[in-house]
């Protein structure tokens, strides 16, 4: 009646729809309910987390958002709200074929079974590898999941397929957690069982696993990640260069996923929180949260000093000296290494004169910062 006041009469109005004129002037001059304005403030806090959230979050992940707020609300109301304002979550799309599998290989046994539980970190690791549309071309995405938080530890982009790809991911899930004799489960593709990719989880200590051939539902967690990536992120944007992909997925999983995102298979808890909640700090090594810029400068220092070693050794001699720096700044008693890279020493060289390091007593090389590391 009100959107047509200009149209027709108010009293015809009133007449055909049975209700009479001073009712209706009487609700056009009322004052919000409390209700009302409560439903109002609500409105607002809810857009703000739908705002924050990329405009992802639906109702349950709101819901779980204002509950840990300390808000007293329940989910359907939550879902009333975001219907009458037009907000909503996103869905998913259909994806296209990336594993390529090696008939002449021979593959790992499948040790899960589709039992992606874990009672405890780095007991299982699920990994898989995806394509990022861009105006370049196709840049692949590998990466590596903890079961137990729902958290990617290892992940490497290239625009490639070959080994080195799915390699660098393990390395940096092997980096950031040195785990004991865990499993590793993906998919049949040629890269996961490839020579160099077996005889690096033999080396370290991993046990390898994969599901059985054109079945998604024996690497589903992984495959429910991916998902979440290209809704949330890739559907949503047109990437015109590698570079551009590569640092959008970057902050999307270590400024998003992995400290923020809550998933509703572990309480609506971000996958970091859940491994603080779930056990003490101090209790595994696990629950340091590391800086994984850092890790992408380190790996660049490396390769920057493997480079420059026979035209510039001054140059590597302080690439050296900094990738020592960056890696040991962390919590004391970590008990993580850094991988060499193909460096043979980060420490400074040993001088002509004195037979030591030239900066001897300064500390600043990587096995000296190691000895002070572990020394605390």
């Amino acid at each position: 009646m009100r959107a047509n006041r200009a149209v027709y009469p108010v009293a015809t109005m009133c007449r055909l729809l049975g209700v009479s004129t001073s009712g209706y002037y009487a609700w056009h001059g009322r004052a919000p309910s409390a209700h009302a304005t409560r439903d109002a403030a609500l409105l607002e806090r809810i857009r703000e987390i739908h705002r924050t959230s990329r405009q992802t979050y639906g109702a349950p992940r709101i819901h779980a958002e204002l509950i840990a707020e300390g808000h007293v609300v329940s989910r359907k109301r939550i879902a009333r709200l975001m219907r009458n304002a037009g907000l909503a979550g996103i869905s998913r799309r259909k994806g296209t074929r990336t594993t390529v599998r090696d008939a002449r290989a021979r593959a790992a046994a499948d040790l899960v079974e589709r039992n992606f539980t874990a009672e405890a970190p780095d007991r299982l690791w699920v990994a898989d590898i995806t394509y990022i549309p861009t105006w370049a071309g196709f840049l692949y995405l590998a990466v590596v999941l903890d079961v137990f938080s729902r958290r990617v530890i290892g992940w490497s982009m290239a625009n490639h397929l070959r080994t080195r790809l799915v390699l660098d991911a393990l390395d940096m899930a092997l980096w950031q957690r040195r785990p004991d004799s865990v499993i590793h489960h993906s998919d049949q593709g040629s890269q996961y069982t490839s020579i160099a990719f077996g005889k690096r989880c033999r080396d370290a200590g991993v046990r390898p696993s994969t599901g059985s051939v054109g079945d998604c539902y024996d690497n589903a967690m992984c495959e429910s990640f991916f998902a979440t990536l290209e809704c949330e992120l890739i559907d949503r944007r047109r990437f015109r260069s590698h570079a551009e992909a590569r640092i959008a997925v970057f902050e999307f999983i270590e400024g998003w996923y992995n400290p923020r995102r809550r998933h509703s298979a572990i309480g609506y808890l971000s996958p970091i929180n859940y491994e603080r909640s779930r056990l003490p700090l101090t209790c595994h090594r696990t629950f340091i949260q590391f800086e994984p810029e850092s890790f992408c400068l380190i790996r660049l220092l490396a390769r920057v000093e493997q480079a420059t070693a026979a035209r510039s050794p001054s140059v590597a001699q302080r690439c050296g000296r900094l990738r020592g720096a960056v890696s040991w700044r962390r919590p004391p008693g970590c008990g993580i290494r850094v991988p060499n890279a193909g460096a043979r020493c980060c420490s400074p060289r040993p001088s002509r004169r004195s037979g030591r390091g030239r900066d001897r007593g300064r500390g600043t090389g990587f096995r000296s910062g190691a000895r002070r590391a572990c020394a605390r």
